[in-house]
């Protein structure tokens, strides 16, 4: 007997998955009994061996298992070469190789094809092409480049018209492989085209091998015979056989094909195709059988209903074969379309009986049924996604079950017994669901049904969660106002009711369009929309609808019900109200130097401003030419603004404010189109604010401000030029070129004033804003412009003769005058008309400088050179000491107080460069013993002022002493101010905002002491003027800390009180509540001692005394409540607590609201989980606790019901297959006369790595085994 081996399961589970089925059938029948040695697998079947060694020519190898699959690798690129003759080349210009039209169509087969190709030419002028890349596209590149690189020619080949199908093959695949092979285009006639010949383009080789192919394929359909013959249809099943089998044999048998109709299709032509000697054959069987049955068959006709003949027929007709397998008897079923119920049998009529009883039986095998069942019903019988169903249908496979939409019925069909027990099933369902569910409809106008729907289903998704119930709102294109509500009676009436309400108040709602400028909305939304928000959350109802701002429109939309749109509006209307009565504005006009002042260090004076008359204030760009600041807010809210802004220009200047009453009827001519006239008077008087009151006020005052002495020369002015309009008032335009104007009006001023004194006109010239440059008007009496014209007109002429003058201006001088750029020149150009200014070389020693331009003005810019030169040859340079540390400070922001002084004093202040605390100059030389280089150092003078400390001044001497005495003005004071210690911290302020507030208000330094000093002094730096300001500020703060530190000490009374640690929760309130109302209405902090304090029951009041005394006895009058309560315990089924407590606490809130109780559930884990304590008032308390029971009561029939049915339900996983069952043990995979059993060596252990090694792991050193030598 031999010896038998065995290994696990899992070791060889993919080796099974690999053996034929009588195998596995072997490998696994072991657990059905004792097996038959001789029914195992071998070693050597299973484990086949490799072949350890090619085998040398000619000897064939032996095949197995393992070599039999093994197929040898091939490479997917081929390379072939094609050669074009001299003579049938397309493109023959030799010089053009490598490029032009040929190269161009290589390149776009390559593109087309995916294939590579590479030209060389032959030396007989012929093309080589070689083609290389995978199969497909090089016969694809062949067939291009025979069509486009090759000369075409063209034949015909003539083959029987019945042939043609052939050539062209199944879906013209033949067609495609014969012109991908031969390289050619073959074109055969269409099957209407009574023509029988080919028509072949491309290559002569290739038309050569494309005819032969052609004509083997015709040769061979020769040899082939077809012949068909008619049986009448009835006798077709005979010939075919039970599922075609006998219609199988005979081909097989045979040879040839028989190609049998199908029962569906109405032909009872049946065509043999083949060899002849095979077509003659078969049509010799075909007709024996066909005459036997018809001599022998009989029929019999029966009755059965049209509704069973699908049975009969069976899926796929697959019955039908089954009686004709088994019986021999063809069954006849009349067409579906026909109403006959007539099925005939045909065949022998011995047979005929056994074929009629199977037809019964498989007409009545199966029957229809119906249940009646609302259709509002079917879904919830089907369930969520079919789950109800699938649970039935599992069990019952072959039960069809019918739903028909609209009809109160759900159909049954398939076996009789599956079919009755299904039909119980069912009607369980449908008996339960009626008894418990209920449906509703409602009808709402369908405008109202997105409303209903909500966003994204919002409203009427929490309809369905809240009420458990369906509803179905009809789409828009059906135009039905019926809601279908499906559902618990209950949550069905309750839904109804909230839909109506919802619906009642969208007919009760109403669209109200509001006015609203444009100008305001961006306002009314706020940044980010936190405005709007605000009062969309006060009125949640209310849809608020801007309009998008490109439209322009004023129109904002409010939808919502009538009341609350009607609230919404009027409060809009408030809003908008406050926005215009906010949005008055006024101009302030200011003199642009007075402007940083009226900013303030950091902004801190406009800042205040803004906040303390709630105003906003814009300030004109540094750039501008405006001096207006505008105002905007409240109307008297903008004019305290106005006031305080023009103390601030009074404070800084001798600013004096004068009215002049001029009628009213001529304030327009004197303000002139774009108020030109006004606006020269305003420039010729030293910048004065000239304000004309609204057009149309009917007010005379016109309002004058500015220094004292320009104020009092506009006021001559406008007096003078008002009388001149009420008299009798002219007007002459000059034109002059725009460069001449400087010089017309010269210096100050001086040039027009002599003409208007002389003459007694206005002179009015154009400003940067006017479009025309060079209009000169001149307003007066008749006479006085007359003769202002005639001077001007004198002037003007002088300009435009152009002299050429020249003067001697040392060298020395030359680079005060061409430095930066030539900025003393063009300054020069721009005041004496254009006049140009030519200084000689740098380099050469040439002292003559060339002046061009207008004679006057020639000889003006020559005198204001000579001026300029004078003032060089008068500069002196003079040093001012101040100390470094004050540098930055005498600067001022931006270096704007030095240039203030340059301009003021036409001086040059140079400051010096800041001195290094920390490294010694690199320049100085070190010193050994005392010497420097062998030269002993003279010792600084300590009097010596450091260089870091000395500002050089050059200008004319007085000049240059005015300006170190503004300088030294500038250097910073310092005083000493005492304030008591304590309130240091105060005055420095969190993170040193309140010292850094008062610095910025008062624009000084203040240095309080370090807290280790405790010193009382503080101190003040800054200039002397702001000393004061900062030192009476400064002890205004004291004052107020002062003040604050007493009311502190009031607000810090304590008071105690003791209450039972059990009232603390309810004394805290939900969230705190309880507790926060009364800390706000008395205003008093109240502390509760902490889990660790030994007095648990000590509560803390702190703040005035009034205060804790009222907050001590409303907690005391809460506690005298709570001391009045009681609390019961009572019993809940804990499987009804969660329904109690609802969603989120929802249900229990509301009870504890509506009795005024505190209930409290067992927690989980807890001894008794039914107990529950409710605690209130003793009356309060009773009527929650039978509120509580009968909720109990209520929702526990729910429970018991619940639980009852799942029972009765099927638990899931019950459908698993059974091949999850559990097994007895496997013994494995059992093989036999393997290796290990035939030697004295022991079976291979699966757990040795040495053994069974992984792929690329290291094996230990080779030893003998049964397994044979290894290959790793």
């Amino acid at each position: 007997m031999s010896s038998v081996a065995v290994l696990t399961q899992e070791s060889f589970n993919e080796h099974r998955s690999g053996l034929l089925p009588e195998q596995v059938k072997a490998a696994v029948a072991g657990s059905s009994g004792v097996e038959e040695e001789d029914s195992l697998p071998t070693y050597k079947d299973a484990f086949p061996p490799l072949p350890e060694k090619p085998l040398p020519e000619g000897v064939q190898e032996t095949g197995n298992a393992w070599t039999s699959k093994l197929k040898p690798l091939k490479s997917s690129i081929i390379t072939q070469v094609f050669h074009v003759p001299l003579e049938e080349r397309k493109y023959k210009d030799i010089n053009q190789f490598g490029e032009g039209d040929q190269a161009k169509v290589c390149l776009d087969i390559m593109h087309k094809t995916g294939a590579h190709l590479e030209l060389s030419m032959a030396k007989d002028q012929g093309l080589s092409i070689m083609v290389s890349g995978k199969h497909d596209a090089v016969m694809k590149a062949r067939k291009e480049i025979v069509s486009r690189l090759q000369t075409q020619a063209s034949a015909t080949v003539a083959i029987p018209k019945e042939h043609h199908r052939f050539v062209i093959g199944k879906n013209g695949e033949k067609l495609q492989e014969l012109e991908l092979k031969t390289a050619t285009k073959i074109q055969i006639p269409r099957p209407e085209d009574p023509s029988n010949l080919i028509k072949i383009s491309g290559t002569k080789e290739g038309l050569e091998k494309a005819k032969h192919e052609i004509l083997l394929i015709s040769a061979e359909q020769d040899k082939r015979a077809v012949e068909r013959i008619n049986i009448e249809k009835v006798y077709h099943p005979f010939l075919t056989g039970a599922y075609s089998k006998l219609v199988g044999e005979l081909m097989q048998e045979t040879g040839a094909r028989i190609n049998v109709p199908p029962p569906s299709v109405n032909k009872t032509e049946i065509v043999i195709t083949g060899e002849k000697e095979q077509v003659a054959l078969a049509l010799a069987k075909i007709k024996k059988i066909y005459e036997e049955k018809k001599k022998n068959a009989t029929t019999i006709a029966v009755e059965v209903k049209k509704s069973q003949h699908k049975y009969v027929i069976g899926p796929k007709g697959n019955t039908l074969q089954e009686i004709l397998d088994r019986t021999g008897v063809s069954v006849e079923i009349p067409p579906l379309d026909s109403s006959s119920e007539t099925v005939i049998l045909r065949g022998e009529p011995d047979r005929l009986g056994q074929a009629l009883t199977e037809v019964y039986a498989k007409a009545n095998s199966y029957t229809v049924s119906s249940v009646s069942a609302p259709s509002w019903l079917h879904r919830f019988i089907i369930g969520k996604k079919g789950q109800n169903l699938a649970k039935i249908t599992q069990q019952m496979p072959k039960v069809h079950i019918e739903f028909t939409e609209g009809e109160d019925k759900i159909t049954l069909e398939g076996p009789t017994k599956d079919v009755q027990i299904v039909q119980g099933q069912i009607q369980e369902i449908v008996t339960d669901l009626v008894s418990r569910m209920d449906y509703t409809e409602i009808s709402v106008d369908p405008k109202f049904h997105r409303h209903l729907i909500g966003k994204s289903g919002a409203n009427i998704n929490r309809i369905k969660e809240l009420h458990k119930v369906s509803v179905r709102i009809p789409p828009d294109h059906e135009k039905s106002n019926l809601i279908r509500i499906e559902g618990d009676p209950q949550g069905v009436q309750e839904a109804k009711k909230e839909l109506l309400e919802l619906a009642s108040r969208m007919e009760n709602e109403r669209t109200k369009d509001m006015i609203i400028e444009q100008r305001f909305h961006r306002a009314i939304i706020g940044q980010k929309g936190e405005k709007i928000k605000e009062v969309r959350d006060k009125f949640p109802e209310v849809i608020i609808n801007f309009p998008d701002p490109a439209q322009k429109s004023d129109i904002v939309q409010l939808r919502g019900p009538r009341t609350e749109v009607e609230k919404c509006a009027k409060f809009m209307q408030k809003v908008v109200a406050e926005m215009v009565e906010n949005s008055f504005s006024v101009s302030v006009p200011i003199f642009k130097q007075f402007h940083k002042n009226i900013i303030g260090k950091g902004g801190a004076n406009i800042k205040k401003i803004r906040e303390e008359t709630n105003t906003k204030i814009d300030l004109p760009a540094e750039n501008s030419n405006s001096e207006m600041i505008v105002i905007t807010g409240k109307k008297a809210n903008c004019e305290a603004a106005k006031t305080r802004i023009l103390a601030i220009q009074k404070e800084l200047a001798n600013i004096t404010e004068m009215e002049v009453s001029i009628p009213s009827k001529l304030h327009n001519s004197l303000i002139g189109s774009k108020g030109r006239f006004v606006r020269s008077i305003m420039e010729e008087c030293g910048g004065v604010h000239i304000h004309f009151p609204t057009e149309g006020s009917g007010i005379d005052a016109v309002t004058i401000r500015g220094p004292a002495e320009e104020v009092e020369k506009a006021k001559k002015q406008l007096l003078s030029l008002a009388e001149e309009k009420q008299t009798k008032s002219h007007t002459v335009e000059l034109r002059a070129k725009p460069e001449y104007h400087k010089f017309l009006i010269g210096k100050g001023g001086a040039n027009i004033r002599k003409v208007r004194d002389s003459t007694g006109a206005r002179i009015i010239f154009p400003t940067a804003e006017d479009k025309d440059q060079e209009l000169i008007t001149v307003i007066g009496t008749e006479e006085a412009v007359v003769e202002a014209q005639k001077e001007l007109e004198a002037l003007i002429k002088s300009l435009d003769n152009v002299v050429e003058d020249s003067m001697i201006v040392d060298p020395k001088h030359h680079r005060f005058f061409v430095a930066r750029r030539g900025q003393v020149l063009r300054d020069i150009a721009d005041e004496y008309g254009g006049v140009i200014v030519s200084f000689p070389r740098t380099g050469s020693q040439s002292d003559k400088v060339t002046l061009k331009g207008a004679k006057d003005c020639v000889e003006a810019a020559k005198k204001r050179m000579l001026e300029l030169i004078d003032d060089l040859d008068a500069q002196v340079t003079m040093e001012c000491v101040i100390t470094q540390k004050f540098h930055r400070s005498i600067m001022g922001p931006k270096g704007s107080r030095i240039q203030q002084i340059t301009k003021d004093h036409n001086v040059q202040i140079k400051f010096p460069d800041r001195e290094d605390q920390q490294a010694p100059s690199a320049d100085a030389p070190v010193q050994e013993n005392g010497e420097a280089n062998g030269e002993v150092k003279e010792p600084v003078d300590p009097l010596a002022p450091k260089k870091c400390d000395v500002i050089v001044l050059s200008g004319r001497k007085e000049r240059c002493e005015a300006a170190v005495e503004a300088l030294k003005a500038l250097v910073p004071l310092t005083i000493a101010v005492e304030v008591p210690f304590e309130l240091h911290r105060y005055i420095i302020g969190q993170k040193g905002s309140g010292i850094r507030k008062m610095m910025d208000e008062f624009e000084v330094n203040i240095q309080v002491p370090a807290h280790e000093l405790q010193s009382h002094i503080i101190s003040i730096t800054g200039l002397a003027s702001h000393l004061d300001r900062a030192k009476e500020g400064l002890l205004e703060r004291v004052k107020e800390l002062q003040a604050e530190q007493e009311d502190r000490a009031l607000r810090s009374f304590k008071l105690t009180i003791t209450v039972d640690p059990k009232y603390h929760p309810k004394i805290i309130g939900r969230k705190g509540a309880i507790i926060t109302q009364i800390r706000n209405e008395h205003e008093v902090n109240i502390q509760f001692p902490e889990k660790n304090d030994e007095n648990q029951d000590q509560i803390t009041i702190t703040g005035y005394e009034q205060n804790a005394v009222a907050a001590r006895d409303a907690i005391q009058a809460i506690v005298g409540e709570l001391e009045e309560m009681i609390s019961e315990d009572i019993t809940l089924d804990s499987r009804v607590h969660a329904r109690i407590i609802g969603a989120r606490g929802k249900g229990i809130r509301k009870i504890m609201d509506e009795f005024k109780v505190d209930v409290r559930f067992p927690q989980s884990g807890a001894a008794d989980p039914n107990l529950v304590t409710v605690t209130g008032r003793p009356e309060q308390v009773d009527e929650a606790i039978d509120h509580l029971l009968n909720l109990e009561e209520e929702y526990l029939a729910d429970v018991v019901e619940n639980e009852a049915k799942m029972a009765y339900m099927k638990p899931s996983g019950s459908t698993a297959s059974s091949m999850d069952e559990p097994r007895g043990p496997s013994k494995g995979f059992v093989v036999r006369e393997a290796p290990w059993t035939t030697g004295s060596a022991p079976a291979p252990d699966m757990s040795s790595s040495e053994d069974f090694p992984s792929f690329g792991a290291p094996v230990a050193a080779a030893r003998s085994s049964p397994w044979g030598p290894k290959r790793f």
